[in-house]
């Protein structure tokens, strides 16, 4: 045999992948660039990508901007009059992966909600891309005739998503013209982890609503009519009596009752482990060290935890604990099955951080005469 030495350079596909999270599409009308897909940051000319006059797009894009903070991205494609938005949807996955989908400017019904959620499996059968949809619901109609008052819009909304089961879907009433592009803002935020909810008082106030909105009478919106709608599965603002500031409620989604996903953290949580977990598989197809050895086995599970291992990732600041997007992983959280020859399953546990959404405070007083002083 004729001596060599062949080197071979092995990829064991450890180093870091693109981050698709906190990057969202926006989807509605503007002035300009008409059925084009824009990138977007903070240093972006909107009047100059836009157009100068106002817009539902560029106003909750500027509300965007401004609640999620420094080193905001995204993207927005203008919408032709004469498109379906589910359709731009599509041909922005050809440039670019998201997290979410924000649709303004449409009118919903049963059947267009639900066709939103078939088009978020459309994306993960597809692409391989998982995303969440957030529609914006049109606000109440206030004018004196033909306006709604309260009560009215509660039932309109409430009548609106009944019966749907979609996980996927936010939906968001415009009761602010810019109030969805504020909540995406919000949920982008860096400051906070993906697995924090929108309610996050600590995060601070929501930017930028502006005049509380009137129904036809003249009312102003009542925390009552909030807490109603939210009770319908919208995602809405909400403010604390005697405490600064407008805040969240619950991020909700349309998961059925009982569902694992009836809140917006969970389903963001559960699918940047999708995206993660995807890549690692793709990985090891055909790669025969993957394999039922019990030693192949354990190298599997060291392989395909390591992203939750990098989510659970906690730091602690002068005493104050800042937790990852999820709890540590344990011994069993991920378990190979080999159903056949060349099929394996591979079951993977995600368990999330415990996050106080009620507090309540009991007080007691001590009258007795000896208070222990003395």
């Amino acid at each position: 045999m004729w001596p060599y030495v062949q080197i071979n350079n092995l990829n064991q596909m450890q180093g870091p992948v693109t981050e698709v999270e906190r990057h969202l599409l926006f989807i509605g009308s503007a002035p300009t660039n008409t059925n084009k897909l824009l990138s977007l940051n903070t240093q972006s000319d909107f009047d100059k990508l836009l157009g100068e006059a106002d817009s539902e797009l560029k106003t909750n894009l500027l509300a965007a901007r401004d609640n999620a903070g420094q080193n905001w991205t995204a993207a927005a494609f203008v919408l032709p009059t004469d498109m379906d938005w589910k359709d731009a949807v599509r041909t922005a996955q050809k440039n670019q992966s998201f997290e979410a989908v924000v649709v303004l400017g449409q009118e919903w019904d049963a059947t267009k909600i639900n066709a939103a959620h078939a088009l978020n499996q459309e994306l993960i059968a597809k692409w391989g891309r998982w995303q969440a949809m957030l529609l914006a619901v049109p606000g109440i109609v206030s004018t004196a005739e033909g306006g709604q008052d309260w009560s009215e819009y509660e039932a309109e909304l409430a009548a609106l998503q009944d019966g749907i089961a979609a996980e996927s879907v936010s939906l968001i009433p415009q009761l602010w013209p810019n109030l969805i592009g504020a909540y995406a803002g919000r949920l982008c935020n860096r400051a906070v982890s993906i697995a924090d909810s929108p309610c996050r008082v600590k995060t601070g106030a929501v930017v930028g609503l502006g005049a509380t909105p009137k129904d036809k009478d003249g009312t102003e919106l009542p925390l009552a009519t909030l807490q109603t709608l939210e009770q319908s599965r919208y995602s809405v603002p909400m403010w604390y009596p005697d405490y600064d500031g407008v805040y969240w409620a619950d991020g909700r989604t349309l998961d059925a009752e009982g569902g694992d996903y009836q809140v917006i953290e969970n389903l963001r949580v559960a699918y940047k482990v999708a995206r993660r977990m995807r890549l690692r598989a793709i990985a090891r197809i055909g790669d025969r060290s993957f394999n039922s050895t019990p030693g192949s086995t354990a190298a599997a599970v060291m392989f395909f935890g390591k992203d939750l291992r990098q989510m659970a990732s906690a730091t602690t600041i002068n005493g104050q604990p800042f937790p990852g997007d999820i709890a540590s992983p344990k011994d069993g959280d991920i378990t190979i099955k080999w159903t056949a020859k060349n099929l394996v399953s591979i079951y993977v546990v995600v368990r999330t951080v415990d996050c106080p959404k009620g507090i309540t405070v009991n007080i007691m007083l001590d009258l007795s005469l000896n208070n222990g002083e003395g």
